[in-house]
């Protein structure tokens, strides 16, 4: 089972750019597919970003234009840059790494946009 770490959170102005990591265990890292989730206080869980193991990638409509996801399979490790960062981009972001019958998150990393 594939363990993972983020890192990267913290508090930003509008309009600042913070970049998240998550660190993955193991050697199978290219077989998954990568996701960055976020929960926001008194909300559900939301899917961000997910970048496959071919490297496709898909957004949700409200980070479109704005965050980036990356990875890099050498360094077993996905990235989110967040740019024009919005009060509404506060939350918990979740690293979550996904294959046919395996899914495994991280512990969380917090984003706080507020000036």
């Amino acid at each position: 089972q594939v363990q993972l770490a983020e890192s990267g959170g913290g508090l930003v102005q509008p309009g600042g750019s913070l970049r998240l990591s998550c660190v993955a265990s193991g050697n199978i890292f290219s077989s998954y597919a990568m996701s960055w989730y976020r929960q926001a206080p008194g909300k559900q869980r939301e899917l961000v970003a997910t970048i496959t193991s071919g490297g496709s990638r898909n957004y949700a409509d409200s980070v479109k234009g704005r965050f980036t996801i990356s990875r890099d399979n050498a360094k077993n490790s996905v990235y989110l840059q967040m740019n024009s960062l919005k009060p509404e981009d506060t939350a918990v972001y979740y690293c979550n790494a996904a294959r046919t019958y395996s899914s495994a998150w991280g512990q969380g990393t917090q984003v706080t946009v507020s000036s």
